[in-house]
């Protein structure tokens, strides 16, 4: 299916060049006296490297079909993350480079949305907020609850974020993963 440049969306799969690609990112621009023109960033299923392009507004661009599933993740095997189909118990591993950062968020059992262009996995995506344990949590200070005072406390995934004095080690707490950053007890 052919669309105009214009209506391409952020996620979408494209065939650009005879090679399938997905849009990460789409700008929109319209210099002074030039035509206007739509600013993509593809990323290439095939080789995983992004690339720059630039298309004309009206310039017809086809569109392939996408399936998104609900996975969860199960382990990790050496470097790579393996995710089962909680219907059909199907499993997919995935590299850390397409897991990108939502491998800071991943526990067993998480569910997480894996979108497939041609049978492949492109793109992971994970809750916008998670439930998780800290493992590691110093002690506050006492006399610095006068302000709204933070530390570093240690997740089960093993990043650090900043908390507020009362978290202890062993409770849940949850975070705000598009920002890394604590949001309240659970």
């Amino acid at each position: 299916m052919a669309v105009n440049a214009n209506d391409l969306r952020r996620g979408q799969a494209i065939n650009y060049n005879g090679d399938i690609s997905v849009v990460l990112d789409v700008q929109h621009r319209t210099p002074g006296n030039l035509r206007a023109f739509v600013q993509a960033t593809l990323r290439s299923i095939r080789t995983g490297k992004s690339s720059d392009v630039r298309f004309s507004s009206t310039e017809k661009v086809e569109t392939v079909p996408m399936m998104t599933k609900k996975m969860e993740f199960s382990y990790k095997d050496g470097s790579d993350y393996v995710f089962t189909d909680p219907e059909n118990y199907e499993t997919v591993t995935l590299s850390p480079e397409l897991v990108g950062d939502a491998k800071n968020y991943l526990v067993e059992n998480g569910l997480v949305t894996i979108t497939f262009v041609d049978e492949k996995a492109v793109t992971v995506e994970i809750p916008p907020s998670v439930i998780l344990t800290v493992t590691d949590a110093p002690e506050g200070v006492r006399g610095d609850s006068a302000n709204n005072m933070h530390k570093a406390v240690t997740i089960e995934t093993g990043i650090t974020v900043q908390a507020p004095l009362f978290i202890k080690t062993g409770e849940k707490i949850k975070i705000d993963t598009r920002t890394g950053k604590y949001m309240e007890r659970a």
